[in-house]
């Protein structure tokens, strides 16, 4: 899984050190005791942390100093220290944060199967869930996805819970899908909620309405969520023009407050809040190798690569445009490993925490919704990458401080 593999031996010491780059890396020690554990990081600077972990352990006169308080600091005279237990190292450059953080979780996977989710702290990502497999389909917030064959939808990922919450709740509004979340056994006694006494519900509990009519209320959050809002904003707005035609001004008027209404409401959506199973997307980063960037691809929420991508042609590929090299790279990442809804999760969890960074580098490009990629920006995204440039961060701007962490 890693690239590079030495043999370390103490007395070589120097040798080795020297032997390896001062770039970031994620790198596994493997002892020469079967029964022990190897080390697995990543680091900022390779040869200098190798250099803290299996270099000659300081002696206690040279480190005892005095603190700020007069008491003597023994800190770096037990600091961790490996080196008569190591005897194996595996590394592999990286040119950028988010590929060491990818490639050090796939790293623990592979070396701690049971443990590596402890290991990482993962905070899975909040997202929106339509329970389609509900007699009568309801929204909640969840962390959890469901089987990969199921029926349910998912959208997502949310900056925090709080964040996913309003939005389905301010989202809700301008609908009639019940808000309840028991599983309902309809009967026309029951007195119903607020909701339906506010005319917010279709009220089939009591059977206020048809299955047929509650269905294709669904329908239309459905096509609600899936659009990032498009096909209510095109719905009120032809319903406005046609009220306007048939001098119906007050009626017009009203639909005009609701499209002032929903403005704000899409406004809080990120752009990579989309249908899970189709958040398709390519992300560009720096690379470790020179003249190159990385390319990694996001598919149904999962993440695939890095693959490197060299900004100058090769000679047998001179002939074609940037743009079909580019198409070409961008096929070629693929994975024929399963797809598990725990291995889902974990890849929305990183890649939320590094696209609501407030420092994140490197840059993301969605796919349409006709699954088609925008490969002119990406070119365009791929230079400024490689020059080092500062993108503005849309993340940033769709982040309300007061909605916290989640």
């Amino acid at each position: 899984m890693l690239s590079y593999r030495l043999e370390f031996a103490p007395e070589r010491d120097a040798e080795i050190f020297a032997s390896v780059p001062t770039t970031p890396a994620v790198f596994l020690l493997k002892s020469s005791d079967p029964q022990a554990e190897p080390y697995v990081s990543k680091t900022a600077n390779l040869r200098r942390r190798l250099q803290r972990l299996l270099g000659p352990p300081p002696s206690l006169a040279g480190v005892a100093r005095p603190d700020s308080r007069g008491r003597l600091s023994l800190r770096e005279h037990f600091r961790l220290n490996l080196r008569d237990r190591v005897q194996e190292i595996q590394y592999t450059p990286t040119g950028s944060d988010f590929e060491s953080g990818f490639q050090l979780y796939k790293l623990l996977r592979a070396t701690f199967p049971k443990t590596y989710n402890k290991r990482l702290r993962f905070r899975f990502a909040p997202l929106i869930k339509l329970h389609l497999e509900n007699e009568y389909p309801r929204a909640s917030v969840t962390t959890r996805l469901g089987r990969p064959d199921g029926h349910n939808l998912y959208y997502g990922p949310f900056f925090s819970r709080t964040a996913a919450e309003k939005f389905a709740n301010d989202s809700l509004d301008f609908f009639k899908m019940r808000r309840c979340v028991e599983d309902l056994h309809p009967d026309p006694k029951f007195p119903g909620c607020v909701y339906s006494e506010m005319k917010m519900c279709l009220a089939p509990c009591f059977k206020g309405c048809s299955d047929e009519e509650y269905r294709a209320e669904v329908s239309r959050v459905e096509a609600y969520f899936e659009s990032r809002g498009e096909t209510l904003v095109r719905e009120i707005s032809s319903q406005r023009d046609s009220a306007s035609a048939s001098l119906e001004f007050e009626h017009a008027a009203g639909l005009h407050a609701q499209l002032e209404k929903l403005s704000p409401v899409l406004k809080q959506v990120p752009e990579i809040v989309r249908r899970v199973d189709r958040l398709a997307a390519v992300i560009v980063q720096r690379s470790a190798l020179a003249e190159c960037v990385n390319l990694f691809r996001v598919g149904a929420g999962r993440i695939f690569g890095p693959m490197p991508f060299p900004i100058q042609p090769a000679e047998h590929a001179k002939s074609q445009s940037m743009e079909a090299r580019l198409a070409e790279a961008i096929d070629s990442i693929t994975s024929s490993e399963a797809i598990t809804a725990l291995e889902t999760m974990e890849h929305l969890a990183i890649l939320r925490r590094w696209y609501y960074r407030s420092s994140r580098t490197g840059e993301i490009f969605f796919a349409s919704e006709k699954d088609i990629l925008p490969m002119r920006r990406i070119v365009r995204g791929i230079a400024r990458v490689y020059r080092g440039e500062k993108v503005e961060d849309d993340a940033e701007k769709s982040i309300d401080p007061s909605l916290g962490s989640g």
